[in-house]
This record gives C-alpha cells, structure tokens and sequence, in this order.
C-alpha cells in the first residue's frame, strides 16, 4: 500500500485508533489506501453494517477513537449507525460517498458526524480531517453526558392499569428527582396518558414515528407538551390513526429522547407488537403491571420467561389493584405462579382512581395509599429514601 506523506508526524504520534466499516469493498480500499501510511496508528475494517444497532457495544468494544461510515451502500443504515455511536461515546465520527446530497450532508452533521469525506478523495483531504479529530480527542476533556434512564411500563394484558401507574410514576419522578421527565404514550393507537394527566397537544407519538428519519432533539421538542408538575409528554393521537409502527423507529425515538432527558418514562401498554425492539431490552427497568387474575398471571408468566431471562433485562412486578387475602391466595403463590417476587402492590381505591379521572389531577398529587406506593417507586428509582424525612417539631417555652 502506498505511503502517505502528507499525513502530519503528530496524528501518528498520537496513535489514535480507526474503525472503517464500508460494506462496498472498492469504496472502502481508497480510505485504507489513504490510512495505509499512519505509523503508529491502528485501524481495523468491518465489511458490513451491524445488523442491528444493538450489536455495535460489541462490535465497537475496542473503543476507537475515530469510526468512519460508508454512507453510500445504504444511506439510512448509515445515519443510524452513525446515531447509535455519536449517542454511546465521545467517538469522532466521519462518513464518506462518491456524490455530495445537501440534504443528506445535514442529516450526517443532525446525526453526529464531524466530517464528510467526498469519494475519490482529494490528497490531504482525509489528512486534515484526522488532525483535526486528534485535536478533539487531545482536548476532550469533558465526558459526554449520559444517556438518560429508560423506564417502560408494561401490562399484563389490557386494563390491568399501567397507563394510570405509569402516568402517576412519570409525574411523581418529576417532582421527587427535579430531574429532566419525559413520558412517552407508545399505547397505540387509543392512548390515554395525555387524558389522565389533563393536557392536549398539537402532536402525537405518531408524529415522531412517523417521521423518524430526521427525528432530533428540536423536532421531538416541538411535539412535546408540558404537563404543571414539570413533566414533557409526547401523547398518542387524540383520533384513530392507521399507522404501521417500525421497531427501527422506536429505537430512533427513544435514542434521541434518552440524549435529551434524564428519565424517559414509556407506557408500553399490553402490546407485544414492541418487544423486538430495542425498548425492553435496553431499559434501565422494566415495570410488569398486573392484577391478580388468573388470565394476567398466566399472561405475565409467559411474559417473564420469554423476555426476562434469569439475566436479562430488569424486570419489577406490580400487582395492581391489589387487596391482601381478598382471593384466598398468599403472595407465596402469586409469586411461585410469576416465577419472580412481587416488588411493589398497589392498593385498591377506586374512588381515588375515579376522582383522578373526573378531575385530571394525578394521583400523586394528592394523598391517598395509592399515591404513597407509586411514590416510594419514584423514590426508590431517583436513590432517595422511600419516604421523605419528616420535619422534627420544635419545642419552645413560649409556643
């Protein structure tokens, strides 16, 4: 391979690594070609796009500093590869591709790219890209923020009560951890997160869905709405909308909402129609909510064993609408019947319940047994104590 002179003494003295992934063999030899002459530097070449985004942890595991991405072979994989790792690390990305589109250029930069690499490639050109990447990586010294916790409800089967636990934990999350809330309505299309808390927005989970292709942090603002207590929420549709949902745009949406807020709060619903994508296996916790019915425990069982392996993804169990003893069954058999412990029971007050409904004030927002189980959740999930400290009382002579 030829060597390349014009490459500055100080990229190779800094023996920054590179990733080429270009699954199109001949576009991917002129950037090796142009690398070939780094002295100290190592880079490794994967012929293909990771099947899924979930594979580039390990795909990527070596941490290199630089990842440069065939765009051309197949431009919306790409941008999704170049997301996914500008999303998971501080990694200076770079794309290249034979032709310069306008509006894929912004799409790269929207994505996270810091250089696009015009194909075939001017001498020096691919050079002055590598000094300037080795100048971030010199000078980084702040770490990319976190991406924020992703929290999913889940239903055992439908009206087993996650839309009005889900809600009421978003809401409380909110106030206890003073942290950035999102809530996230992905029961479509008959969602009704946004009725129980009150508000009404111009747009709707479809939206962001739908357009999934140039979601970012601006657009997903655009379509959120505030709900007093502090917490954004991205509603379902207010009308039926025949909609096909693609799991490559969950993982999009839920990619960008996570870069934006510290909790991402998701009312999953009882649909199974999401569990191939990335929601549950990526979530900080999944919540299972259910009642103590036979046809939610045999549901949940199913549930427990097909997605939540021993060491999967976290999984706590709710029992909603929950009264000791009223069905002749111990928790001992609730909980042989899950396969897993009970974590939290909410209690059963339906005139709480009903008056949250009529009102659309949350439960959490007034006091009540149910509003002090979902909060200990809240509580529990921001590291606080369960319970908040009570004010000593003083005592004072003249009082």
């Amino acid at each position: 391979m030829p060597e390349i002179a014009h490459i500055p003494d100080a990229i190779a003295a800094g023996a920054l690594s590179v990733a080429l992934i270009g699954p199109d063999s001949r576009s991917r030899k002129q950037i090796a070609d142009e690398l070939a002459g780094w002295g100290n530097g190592r880079v490794r070449e994967f012929s293909f796009y990771p099947s899924v985004l979930n594979e580039l942890p390990a795909m990527l595991a070596e941490n290199y500093d630089i990842v440069i991405v065939d765009l051309e072979t197949d431009p919306q994989h790409a941008l999704d590869v170049v997301e996914g790792i500008c999303t998971s690390g501080s990694t200076t990305v770079m794309v290249y591709s034979a032709g310069v589109d306008p509006v894929m250029v912004v799409r790269c930069m929207q994505a996270g790219a810091r250089e696009f690499l015009e194909l075939p490639l001017e001498r020096g050109v691919l050079g002055e890209a590598l000094v300037r990447a080795a100048a971030r990586h010199k000078g980084s010294t702040t770490p990319q923020k976190a991406l924020g916790k992703s929290l999913v409800f889940l239903g055992a089967k439908g009206g087993s009560g996650a839309t009005t636990v889900a809600c009421n934990f978003a809401v409380s999350l909110a106030l206890e951890s003073k942290q950035s809330t999102l809530l996230i309505d992905l029961e479509l299309p008959f969602g009704d997160a946004a009725l129980n808390l009150g508000i009404a927005g111009d747009y709707s989970t479809i939206d962001a869905l739908r357009d999934s292709e140039r979601l970012d942090p601006r657009l997903l603002s655009s379509l959120l709405v505030k709900h007093s207590s502090g917490l954004s929420v991205l509603a379902a549709p207010g009308r039926f909308v025949d909609f096909k949902v693609l799991n490559g745009a969950i993982d999009k949406l839920m990619s960008v909402a996570r870069r934006n807020f510290d909790n991402v709060v998701v009312d999953a619903g009882s649909s199974l129609d999401l569990t191939d994508s990335a929601l549950f296996r990526e979530a900080s916790m999944t919540y299972m909510v259910l009642q103590f019915a036979v046809p939610e425990l045999r549901n949940a069982n199913r549930l427990v064993s097909q997605m939540f392996p021993v060491n999967g993804p976290k999984l706590e169990i709710v029992l909603n609408r929950f009264t000791p003893n009223s069905h002749g069954a111990d928790e001992g058999q609730i909980e042989k019947a899950l396969g897993r412990p009970v974590k939290w029971r909410v209690p059963n007050d339906y005139a709480a319940v009903r008056h949250m409904q009529d009102t659309a004030v949350p439960l959490v927002m007034k006091d009540s047994e149910i509003a002090r189980v979902i909060q200990q959740m809240a509580r529990t999930e921001c590291g606080l104590p369960t319970e908040p400290e009570k004010k000593k009382k003083g005592f004072s002579f003249f009082r």
